[in-house]
């Protein structure tokens, strides 16, 4: 064997191997997608990757791209055996998850072939870390928009303040025991909606996150979002994480955003009054909450959908 590929052969074995959670429902060709994307990874250690199906059974033409190595990756195709949503079908994959790190990805996003590398060195390199993200690049049609990665290390309070959405799902590399003991994602909010969110403060409260420079994960909004107009269960869900998390008292900038989510809401599902309620806790507590804006055009008649068009294809969201 020549003498260059002793030390290669020795890295790859030295790499912790990975556990990748996919969640899905009627979604296969974006699916076939994100799997053939894990399997272009350049990362030399071992992937195992867990399809959930969130559904009764699994589709008959689901036809996933066949590992590129079996040697060192699989590919598993399951049916969710717990509460139906995306939490329910993570935390199946997570009883299932055979290793010490486990990613994440949306059925409708990509990962960029160096992300594992780059993730599981920062991981490595700092054992405080409990989950790490990286900069993301948003698609929408031909516009691409990269939300690059504010800082490296994240704590609760960063948190509160902000969604951080480089800390997205189809961007995260997480260590399993702190997410078992946490107890995974939470499948008892309203909907589903925002369970990525609620499981990140309650991991901040427990230690750091973290993020990379790296551009990780192309993340496609496309107007496909299973919350897409569902406003009743958003603002439920959000009503639920703020009663949730006293933190958000030492937050009033956070508070405001989620309060300012809420009345957006409230206005998009035609519920004036609690528009305007939710309107004034936002305005105590920051007059420059820019949902407060967005929430009166809503009363002024402006489509809630045309709002939400015009934020995604300039990479933001409500």
């Amino acid at each position: 064997m020549p003498e260059a590929t002793t030390p290669r052969v020795r890295a790859e074995h030295s790499l912790p191997p990975v556990s990748v959670a996919i969640a899905t429902r009627g979604r296969t060709t974006t699916l076939r997608r994100a799997v053939g994307a894990i399997w272009a990874q350049t990362y030399r250690g071992r992937i195992d990757v867990v399809v959930v199906i969130d559904d009764t059974r699994a589709p008959a033409d689901l036809d996933l791209p066949a590992p590129l190595d079996p040697s060192r990756q699989s590919l598993q195709v399951v049916v969710n055996d717990r509460r139906q949503g995306v939490a329910g079908a993570r935390n199946t994959a997570l009883a299932l998850a055979a290793h010490d790190l486990l990613a994440t990805c949306d059925d409708d996003d990509v990962w960029l072939p160096g992300r594992l590398d780059c993730q599981v060195r920062a991981l490595q390199a700092d054992p405080a870390l409990l989950v790490v993200g990286g900069s993301v690049r948003i698609v929408r049609g031909d516009v691409h928009t990269v939300r690059r990665a504010p800082r490296h290390r994240v704590h609760l309070q960063d948190l509160l303040d902000s969604r951080v959405m480089e800390l997205h799902p189809s961007a995260l590399l997480y260590r399993t025991r702190p997410l078992r003991v946490v107890g995974g994602w939470n499948e008892d909010i309203p909907g589903g909606y925002a369970e990525d969110y609620e499981l990140l403060l309650r991991l901040a409260r427990c230690g750091s996150l973290g993020l990379v420079d790296d551009v990780v994960a192309d993340v496609h909004w496309n107007g496909g979002s299973h919350f897409f107009s569902r406003w009743r269960t958003v603002s439920a869900a959000l009503s639920t994480l703020l009663g949730a998390f006293p933190e958000f008292a030492a937050s009033p900038r956070g508070r405001a955003r989620i309060s300012g989510q809420i009345a957006f809401a409230h206005a998009a599902a035609g519920e004036r009054s609690e528009a305007r309620t939710w309107m004034r806790r936002a305005w105590s507590d920051n007059r420059r909450e820019p949902r407060l804006a967005l929430t009166a055009l809503v009363l002024a008649g402006v489509g809630p959908d045309r709002i939400q068009d015009v934020l995604h294809a300039r990479g933001r969201g409500i």
